[in-house]
């Protein structure tokens, strides 16, 4: 890998503090990650994604770890579909000597894209299956893929590992420790004046000096190339050609890796990588590059007057409740509902609650709180059978409350789901007074119910006085029966035109106190959350009801948290305490 200058070796100090297992599954925040500028050497653990694929002759690629048992190279690496005597390297820092953290693999399967060029390198990428499943550690972490409507503007910062070469036909020195390189992304109109018009599709992105001296090279193929976007790396690219290496105007080519989401999903069923949305800001300078050949840039269409309606919450237009039921008859009823999977299997209920975060129950995840083993349905009506109004979601990150007694939890969404009549966010109570007498609903999937297709059920209840269990967090209802599956769901009251969450429904709440006068349902109100809701989900969507510019302050507040970097999420196992001193600056 080419570097025209080493810019300085930076000194490190970590202070380890352990996080929340909630954090374990969030993808792309190495905790030993603290990249300022240049440097030739990686220290150790800083991009614990990075994979090294060896055959007979040792290390010939690179690669990325996606999940536990996936890593994604480059199709031209892995040509042939024999998996035979190759081994995957993670955890690796250097080719020569000890790697105490280090975990080798073979491989079981090796999936080409099916239209992968090898004339033009158009669709260059690979799926790797291993032979057993990583375990996460500091040393060996998945990277975050970036989503199909990434926008990575000219001149976006990035960074490419690898252990190839330092210089066309020079090769790595010993002990040949992994490598980095920062290089600006190259636009593709750019590129393709660069290259020559038709060379660069779609299907790639560029990146380096327009002056040269930086790059990745023969030996860093199917490596990542990633940029950071809040506390989390973004894999945007896989290496696969260029002419020469670190040549001035012949940046590095890349295959970019937001069109491939569905294809690696329909690969990867379970357990599928983390794809979150990159999003640059300002103009992006390529749309103003030209050469001959080149076709005119996409016409800008002048954004118009019309305001964009703010997101508001707790609106369940197909929703006319008003006597008791035992089942859901149509979709689009609790359009906030939300189903909770492990491998394709109903586990839990939970609720929209912003535009980018679900709500549940923290004992669904007692046994598995990470998040690329999980998938969030949303628009759903039926566990079995049709349901043309849902969408299934990747979760990023899951985060447990750790209060005294019950608790909760938030998953954030790898994309955000487009609302519909069928996908509204439920308002959170942040504390609602529901009167003795209001009618309140509970809504869930059990198999024990619902017959065949187990639809949706509701469950019409009403408030009643908790006598000694009374508490400023508690919350009475008559009672109902709850089963497991049903656990995480809502109970939700309508209030001023608007459905509001109360509290989060869990099977341990099938156990009623008993009072003089009747049985009760005890819930802990959701605004015994509210500190830790606010932190985690950011500020509260707002009613329709409340004033226009609440709603939008509440709107634009969630709007800042997209693209899978939640300025709320606590730093992935570790927090950091460092300093850095520049050593040298050699010409």
């Amino acid at each position: 890998m080419a570097l025209y200058n080493v810019i300085c070796v930076a000194s490190l100090l970590t202070l380890l503090t352990q996080e929340s297992l909630s954090q374990q599954g969030v993808c792309g925040q190495p905790a030993l990650n603290t990249r300022i500028v240049g440097g030739e050497v990686a220290p150790e653990g800083s991009w614990p994604w990075q994979a090294s694929l060896h055959g007979p002759g040792g290390h010939f690629c690179g690669g990325s770890l996606i999940n536990r048992e996936w890593v994604m190279t480059a199709a031209h690496c892995v040509p042939s579909a024999n998996t035979n005597n190759l081994v995957v390297y993670l955890g690796r820092q250097s080719q020569q000597g000890s790697n105490p953290n280090e975990v080798s693999r073979t491989l079981t399967q090796i999936i080409n894209h099916p239209n992968y060029d090898s004339t033009t390198s158009n669709n260059d990428i690979s799926l790797l299956k291993l032979s057993s499943p990583v375990d996460f550690t500091t040393f060996i972490l998945p990277v975050c893929l970036a989503a199909p409507g990434s926008t990575f503007n000219s001149g976006t910062d990035s960074w490419v590992t690898g252990w190839g070469n330092i210089g066309s036909g020079v090769p790595l020195p010993s002990p040949e420790n992994l490598m980095e390189v920062e290089v600006p992304i190259v636009g593709n109109r750019q590129c393709n004046c660069d290259y020559g018009v038709g060379t660069i599709t779609e299907n790639m992105i560029c990146a380096g000096l327009r002056a040269g001296g930086k790059d990745s090279c023969q030996g860093d193929s199917g490596g990542p190339l990633v940029s950071k976007q809040g506390s989390r790396w973004i894999q945007e690219g896989i290496v696969s050609f260029g002419i020469g290496c670190a040549q001035p105007n012949f940046p590095g080519v890349y295959t970019r890796v937001s069109q491939y989401q569905s294809w690696i999903n329909s690969q990867i069923t379970s357990n599928q990588p983390g794809f979150v949305i990159f999003t640059s800001t300002g103009t992006d300078g390529d749309l103003s590059v030209t050469c001959p050949g080149l076709p005119p840039p996409p016409t800008t269409i002048a954004p118009t007057t019309t305001a964009k309606p703010a997101v508001v919450c707790g609106q369940a237009p197909m929703n006319s409740r008003l006597l008791g039921g035992s089942s859901v008859a149509t979709a689009g009823i609790w359009p906030w509902m939300a189903s909770l999977q492990k491998n394709g299997s109903h586990v839990c209920g939970g609720t929209l609650v912003a535009v980018d975060s679900v709500l549940s129950n923290a004992n669904c995840f007692s046994s598995s709180p990470i998040a690329s083993e999980w998938t969030v349905v949303l628009g759903r009506l039926r566990q079995n059978g049709s349901n043309p109004f849902e969408v299934t979601l990747n979760v990023t990150n899951i985060t447990l409350s750790t209060l005294t007694g019950s608790n909760v939890a938030v998953l954030r969404l790898a994309t955000r789901p487009t609302l519909s009549d069928y996908i509204q966010a439920i308002c959170l109570d942040n504390g609602q007074t529901f009167t003795v007498g209001s009618t309140c609903w509970a809504a869930g999937w059990n198999s024990g119910r619902g017959g065949e297709e187990q639809v949706l059920q509701e469950f019409q209840t009403s408030v009643v006085n908790c006598r000694n269990a009374s508490t400023i967090d508690t919350i009475c209802t008559g009672t109902f029966t709850l089963e497991q599956g049903d656990s995480g769901g809502p109970m939700m009251c309508k209030k001023d035109g608007s459905w509001f969450q109360a509290a989060v429904l869990s099977f341990e709440n099938n156990s009623t106190r008993q009072t003089r006068e009747a049985a009760v349902m005890v819930f802990t109100k959701l605004s015994h959350f509210q500190k830790f809701l606010a932190e985690t989900v950011g500020t509260f969507l707002s009613p329709a009801s409340t004033s226009s510019n609440s709603t939008t302050t509440a709107a634009t507040n969630l709007a800042t948290t997209s693209g899978g970097a939640p300025a709320h999420a606590p730093f992935f196992f570790f927090h950091l305490l460092i300093f850095s001193m520049c050593l040298h600056l050699f010409s």
